[in-house]
């Protein structure tokens, strides 16, 4: 232990101050014996760097729980949002796991750290009629109106992450049948059911704008979602547009492909569908995480209290 711990101090205390090497292990232990996405092993990078700029060149296995309260405290500072910041810990406490394992740190303290629920907040979502307004924002003045309609109507009636659209196929596509196939975090697909509207914008796109896009490139593209080069529209291209339409349609929160997500669990629900079917068309792994969509729609609850309670 002492040998890998010095190793450890070593690295953080080099002139790149940032344990490059010791982030570089997580990384690819994280990727290849945990198996966890691309994106999430991006995050951990991203949150770990946070850390040991933090960290400041400190032996990991001297810190306190008062160490690493000063360490929420220190992301407070950053003005972080709630969401951002209850991550970090998770990627501390997945960190500190690996480094117990490496016979780096003798006891894990940070899973003392506060519990996620601590900075949980209830997710922002779009009322239907904003939804439509941002669903029609795409107009024949923009260069490829069809795509980017197709696009908001895909996030909304399916709840895909912007990733998981990005790197949707034409071959998940089963129009026909009214559904597709994602495939999201650990690669894990799920099927999720089509209303008669996406299809239809989805149809349109293909018919008329897709074959363009994709005469641009030598071998025909599988992605369904395409760049005016053709290529696949990345993840921050999606972002940059939902934003776009979103201040067209005079969406004055700030919104991303999330809120979507959001939006489209929070309606199911209001609607009345099961939490269990929600989850699976969510892709989440816990239905813990589903049950947030449940405190969302109070309107729908004060409705309820009036309609049923004798004192309502």
């Amino acid at each position: 232990m002492p040998d890998k711990r010095e190793k450890f101090l070593e690295a953080i205390t080099s002139s790149a101050g940032r344990g490059e090497s010791w982030l570089e292990a997580f990384t690819e232990y994280a990727a290849r014996e945990c198996h966890l996405a691309a994106n999430t092993v991006a995050a951990y990078r991203r949150d770990l760097r946070r850390f040991l700029q933090w960290l400041d060149g400190r032996d990991p296995g001297q810190l306190t729980i008062r160490d690493l309260a000063d360490f929420t405290a220190w992301l407070h500072a950053q003005r972080l949002a709630p969401a951002s910041l209850a991550r970090h810990l998770v990627s501390v406490k997945v960190f500190f796991r690996y480094l117990q394992l490496e016979g780096v740190v003798e006891r894990n303290l940070a899973e003392l750290l506060g519990s996620q629920k601590l900075w949980e907040r209830v997710p922002e979502v779009l009322s239907p009629e904003q939804v439509d307004r941002l669903l029609q924002a795409p107009c024949p003045r923009d260069p490829w109106w069809r795509r980017d309609r197709a696009m908001l109507e895909l996030l909304y009636a399916t709840g895909c992450r912007a990733s998981e659209l990005a790197h949707l196929k034409q071959t998940d596509l089963h129009l026909d049948q009214h559904y597709c196939i994602c495939r999201g975090k650990g690669n894990k697909e799920r099927l999720v059911p089509l209303g008669n509207r996406a299809v239809e914008v989805v149809e349109c796109y293909l018919r008329e704008e897709r074959p363009r896009l994709a005469s641009r490139l030598p071998h025909p593209p599988d992605w369904v979602l395409l760049s005016y080069r053709g290529r696949r529209l990345r993840r921050e291209r999606i972002w940059e547009l939902v934003k776009q339409y979103a201040a067209r349609a005079g969406i004055r929160q700030t919104i991303s492909p999330h809120t979507l997500r959001h939006s489209f669990a929070t309606h199911l629900l209001a609607g009345g569908a099961d939490l269990r079917a929600v989850q699976e068309m969510l892709g989440h792994a816990s239905i813990a995480t589903t049950q947030v969509y449940t405190h969302v729609d109070s309107g729908r609850l004060k409705a309820i209290h009036r309609r049923f309670h004798p004192r309502g």
